[in-house]
């Protein structure tokens, strides 16, 4: 009967490939879930950090009890040897790359193995994140070959040559164990499938959003003094040269919001800038476009729907540090009445709620097209601090001012 490996380097054994399945099972899915996939992230790389440990431990027991002796040569064992050295090499390689990765991240999201013990960040710079990324992508993939060049090399042992090559891997001679220790690799793949966030609802029709550049309004507007108070209430004849205003001649038109508008915003990171927007929002807008005056503007953000494009990053924004939805899931601005500043360009000061705090706010917008069919195009400079986002330490590197773009078409009622 082939000499068996140790009982610590069985355990091992079994416990790094049933977690290794797992890891390859949810990698699959986890570029694709956004923010419902912070949780999942989380555990992925409280699991690739165990990986790691128990590898070096691995390593520690095959120096005090070396494996036993090889059942074969030739080229056939120098492919063997050469499949588990790189299976060491991917052990070790992946959580080493995927903490770098963590580590040089624009937003450094905080990582507590298992939710419990804190993982601190590697001193690398944020320049060597591309490298580190592409890294762990490399690994992951020869890693799969590698995971199944192994598993076809014990079949083929214990189908084919019938030299007794699993039993060194079990702890008895069990036909039982034979059955039980291999189905933790499939339980590991069906299990990191299992718990996949279901498919995201699709969105409203109404809050869809739409591919579109970044507006920078802010710089295309009249400056106008910034406290609403003391801006006159005849704007708008002023800018037309008018002596008097006209008086509205009835209630000002209600317009209905067009699928495919979208909300942005964007904000400096040490020189950089992340950039993101929410999918879902509502506005319910009556204004008459020669009379702003009798503009009454409500918009309300779902803030659990702001995205970076980064699944990490996405997590954290939910998060006390920035919008804390669980206890604050939207966002309002409402206004009474804007004023003209230029040629289809508006001002409106109302009051933006956010995070438990209303404070003034002013946005600018332009219109443009005619009729029963306008399209809005406009943006906010807002202060983060007055409204708490942004209160922890990953957010040290962020600008003061986050700007927030946003573009539809509406049509009157």
């Amino acid at each position: 009967m082939p000499q068996r490996y140790s009982q610590a380097a069985i355990f091992l054994h079994w416990i790094i490939a049933a977690l290794l399945a797992f890891q390859i099972s949810v990698g699959w899915a986890l570029e694709d879930l956004g923010a419902r996939g912070f949780a999942l992230f989380q555990l992925h790389k409280s699991i690739g950090i165990s990986i790691l440990v128990l590898t070096l431990l691995r390593i520690a027991v095959r120096t005090w009890k070396p494996r036993p002796p090889k059942l074969e040569g030739g080229w056939q064992g120098t492919l063997a040897q050469a499949v588990h050295a790189g299976l060491y090499v991917f052990m070790l390689g992946a959580p080493l790359t995927g903490w770098a990765l963590v580590s040089t991240a624009k937003v450094k999201v905080p990582t507590l193995i298992f939710g419990t013990i804190p993982l601190p960040h590697l001193p690398l710079p944020m320049a060597s994140q591309e490298v580190a990324e592409g890294a762990h992508g490399l690994l992951a993939w020869i890693g799969i070959a590698l995971f199944l060049l192994h598993v076809a090399g014990a079949l083929r042992h214990h189908l084919l040559i019938k030299d007794g090559l699993l039993w060194r891997m079990m702890p008895a001679r069990s036909p039982l164990l034979l059955f039980v220790l291999p189905a933790l690799i499939l339980v590991g793949l069906v299990l990191g499938k299992a718990i996949l966030p279901a498919p995201a609802p699709a969105p409203a029709e109404a809050a869809a959003p739409a591919v579109a550049n970044e507006a920078e309004a802010e710089n295309r507007t009249e400056a106008v003094p910034e406290n609403a108070a003391d801006a006159p209430a005849n704007v708008a004849a002023v800018a037309d040269n008018a002596t008097e205003a006209e008086v509205p001649a009835g209630p000002p038109p209600v317009w209905t919001v067009q699928p495919g508008g979208r909300i942005g915003f964007s904000v400096g990171n040490s020189g950089e800038t992340i950039s993101g927007s929410f999918a879902k929002w509502t506005a319910k807008i009556a204004m008459d476009p020669d009379h702003p005056e009798t503009a009454d503007i409500a918009v309300t953000i779902d803030l659990a729907s702001a995205s970076v494009g980064d699944a990490y990053k996405d997590g954290m924004l939910g998060g006390d540090e920035f919008f804390g939805v669980a206890a604050h899931p939207t966002a309002t601005f409402t206004a009474k009445g804007a004023e003209k500043t230029g040629p289809n360009s508006y001002r409106a000061a109302g009051t933006l709620a956010l995070k438990g705090v209303s404070k003034p706010q002013t946005i600018r917008f332009t219109l443009s097209d005619a009729g029963k069919s306008r399209k809005v195009s406009g943006s906010a400079s807002i202060t983060r601090a007055a409204f708490d986002v942004g209160n922890g330490e990953s957010s040290g590197g962020l600008d003061p001012k986050v700007v927030v773009t946003f573009g539809f078409s509406a049509k009157a009622q």
